[in-house]
């Protein structure tokens, strides 16, 4: 079993761009040595602050987006003149534009791309 371990340490470390799930590796695998973090990566041949940023992205909770429910009615005599888009401030500033007859399955699926996009980041 340890091993299997070390070689996906071996195989994780000589990666130029590490998923999350090789990150994992080799973060776990630095905790479970008991090793210094300059000492474990030394070893490796990888740097010890790519190691750190992986551990400090692992160990945050990744925030989901929440959607309300929200219900769309025609209301009497309150239409925008012209035709104007509606818009929508994200609580990180970005801003979308929301055209007349939207669909709503659309602006669901854009909201959706935009946060996994800052989940990346």
């Amino acid at each position: 079993m340890a091993q299997m371990r070390n070689g996906a340490v071996l195989r994780a470390a000589k990666r130029r761009y590490w998923r999350e799930a090789d990150a994992r590796v080799m973060v776990e695998a630095w905790r479970r040595s008991g090793a210094s973090l300059s000492t474990f990566a030394r070893r490796y041949g990888v740097h010890g602050t790519r190691i750190a940023r992986w551990a400090s992205r692992l160990a945050s909770p990744r925030s989901a987006v929440r959607f309300h429910p929200v219900r769309v009615v025609a209301a009497a005599g309150r239409v925008r003149p012209g035709g104007d888009a509606i818009e929508v401030v994200l609580t990180d500033g970005r801003l979308v534009r929301v055209p007349p007859g939207f669909a709503p399955e659309d602006l669901h699926q854009v909201l959706r791309v935009l946060d996994e996009g800052a989940a990346t980041c």
